[in-house]
């Protein structure tokens, strides 16, 4: 068994449902100890974060990524434990395999292999590794970014090891994500009887005409490379469960998804216009999750990336900026160049998630090639 999938399964063993590291940030501290690393730990609350650094001089090139994974779901329906890493068909199964230890795996053996023969390599390597990437977001990766720049430690150029890829490895790199703007909402009425709806304000019938507007507004058509801005309606509540009374507010949400053409203000002020336009009475509460971000393909880091998928694998990938949020777009906020790169996302966050056995190989010696390519001259 190779060392990169006996690492991987190591660290896929552990139950480490967000925020729980359950130990997997020791097992990497102790490995990247050993090749020369020095090894800070930033804990917040419940969350562990490590900060790990070989060298001193710039560039520095960081590799990203989280320990925590979601919950298993229905644990009957696994064909195998879920913490238990099991092969079957050339396929390695255990939660987190896709999303994103297999990747943490593949980076750290990456180095191992690359400082064995490169030991006096030029810049520096670095990894910040979170529990806190499936959950909030509020401890990890973000908050140990505020302490490297208070410490001038901000990195220059950053790989992110989340499930990229679609149909083979690397066919699809993520140089950008769309931003992430949620807002919850409570229309306020006034609870009675429906038989005498004139003694009531029904909140359903107040918002039903403002939400269909606020779900069928065209936002932008795009914004190239981001697909246009998408609004989805999560959840939906009103009454009291009984057929005779109306209710007295009605509580909902919804995300967007949205491009760089549309700025969180813009947005917040359609929705507000479109809810006191229909006469509505409300309040609202908004989340920013994270702004668009997106890394130019004339980069040195892209640049890197695609030439040495190209010299490695063969082809050329895609340039993409499609899907939900990273922790990449907290490095962009400081002017970091991010590139995602890793793993098949088609079992991300299902039941039976998976990782090709071969393709984690391939993504090691993959990592391997772009830290020689960029910190050997």
């Amino acid at each position: 068994m190779s060392a990169t999938l006996t690492l991987a399964k190591e660290i896929l063993s552990r139950p480490s449902i967000t925020p729980d590291d359950h130990g997997c940030q020791q097992i990497i501290a102790q490995r990247l100890k050993a090749i020369g690393f020095e090894i800070t730990d930033y804990p917040l609350n419940q969350v562990s974060n490590l900060w790990a650094k070989r060298g001193t001089q710039e560039p520095t090139l960081c590799f990203a990524g989280h320990t925590d994974v979601v919950p298993v779901g229905k644990e009957a329906d696994w064909l195998s434990p879920p913490f238990i890493p099991t092969i079957r068909d050339g396929k390695l199964y255990a939660r987190g395999a896709a999303d994103m230890k297999s990747s943490i795996a593949a980076m750290i053996t990456a180095c191992e292999r690359f400082i064995k023969k490169h030991p006096s390599h030029q810049g520096s390597i670095a990894f910040l590794i979170t529990s806190d990437e499936e959950g909030t977001a509020i401890d990890g990766t973000q908050a140990v970014l505020k302490q490297l720049k208070s410490l001038s430690q901000i990195p220059t150029w950053c790989l992110v090891g989340e499930a990229s890829s679609t149909d083979k490895l690397a066919d699809t790199i993520k140089v950008g994500r769309r931003g992430s703007l949620t807002a919850d909402v409570t229309v306020i009425g006034k609870q009675g009887h429906v038989a005498y709806p004139h003694l009531a304000k029904n909140p359903i019938h107040m918002a039903l005409k403002a939400l269909a507007e606020i779900a069928q507004t065209t936002w932008d058509l795009g914004y190239h490379p981001f697909p246009a801005t998408t609004l989805q309606f999560a959840n939906i509540h009103a009454g009291t469960g009984a057929n005779n009374v109306i209710p007295g507010i009605l509580e909902t949400n919804f995300n967007l998804r949205f491009s760089p053409a549309l700025t969180p203000e813009t947005i917040q002020q359609k929705v507000e216009t479109i809810l006191q336009q229909h006469d509505v009475e409300y309040e609202i509460k908004w989340r920013l999750s994270g702004k668009p971000f997106y890394t130019n393909v004339n980069s040195k880091l892209v640049q890197s990336v695609t030439e040495t998928i190209e010299r490695v694998l063969g082809y050329c990938p895609i340039h993409s900026t499609t899907g939900g949020t990273s922790d990449g777009r907290f490095f962009a906020e400081y002017g970091v160049q991010v590139v995602e790169i890793g793993p098949n996302n088609s079992s991300i966050h299902q039941v039976n998630e998976w990782i090709d056995v071969e393709e984690l190989e391939q993504l090691s010696h993959l990592y391997e090639a772009i830290l020689v390519d960029l910190l050997v001259r």
